[in-house]
């Protein structure tokens, strides 16, 4: 089994930036790719990023070119840069992980989720 444990989330203004970053233990050799998603109320949960083993990286459009995707293999953590963030990326964010990837991301393993707010 794999857990994955969340940081970073908080409150910030419109434009600011915030870095989460996500610890995976146990069975991280299982680990392929990882990645976030992301929920806001009344709304159905969104991919929006994630990193493969191998360098692959996607990102949702509605986050390109303002968010970062890293990975710290070394450290079993997977980081999220988030630039100029705007009200609508208020949401909670959930780290995930996936034993497999064959050019379609499926998540085995998902976090707790932490909180993150942008207000106008």
């Amino acid at each position: 089994q794999v857990q994955l444990v969340e940081s970073g989330g908080g409150l910030v203004q419109a434009g600011e930036s915030l870095r989460l970053s996500c610890a995976a233990s146990g069975s991280t050799f299982s680990i392929n790719a990882m990645g976030w998603s992301r929920q806001a109320p009344g709304k159905q949960r969104e991919l929006v990023a994630f990193i493969t083993s191998g360098g692959t990286v996607r990102y949702a459009d509605s986050v390109k070119g303002r968010f970062t995707i890293s990975r710290d293999n070394a450290k079993n953590t997977v980081y999220l840069q988030m630039n100029s963030l705007k009200p609508e990326d208020t949401a909670v964010y959930y780290c995930n992980a996936a034993r497999t990837y064959y050019n379609n991301y499926n998540p085995d393993y998902w976090g707790q989720g932490t909180q993150v707010t942008v207000s106008s």
